[in-house]
């Protein structure tokens, strides 16, 4: 299976759409777009979608519904990972810092006890 990556800009919001439904139909997929194109057109495209191995359908009273191939936890660790490689040169560390220096970025005291715990979890681990 080709990776979200080598989707096109439609495709992956389509797949967006997908993710955050679930399970959608052309017409749901189509309500979930920004400035979308026409019904015959998200129509070719989830097939299109389908054809690359990314979603699978059934029918439900005369209508397709769709669903992501990937889960959606492996889809998003494979953004996570692209997201990291292109903006941060792949380093977590970076991409973290980045996240947590932000002032807009407002953590709770538990948020920030379990990212503690996490990191000294992933520390034993790598020792």
């Amino acid at each position: 299976m080709s990776g979200l990556q080598q989707l096109s800009r439609r495709e992956r919001e389509i797949m967006d759409v997908v993710y955050a439904k679930g399970e959608a139909t052309v017409a749901e997929a189509l309500e979930g777009l920004k400035d979308p194109p026409s019904y015959s057109a998200v129509r070719t495209l989830m097939r299109i979608l389908e054809e690359k191995g990314h979603l699978r359908h059934r029918e439900l009273e005369k209508k397709y519904v769709y669903s992501p191939v990937m889960t959606r936890e492996k889809a998003a660790k494979g953004a996570l990972e692209r997201v990291l490689e292109t903006f941060f040169g792949g380093s977590l560390e970076l991409a973290v810092a980045t996240r947590l220096t932000d002032p807009k970025v407002k953590l709770t005291k538990e948020e920030y006890k379990r990212l503690a715990a996490l990191i000294e979890a992933a520390k034993k681990k790598g020792e």
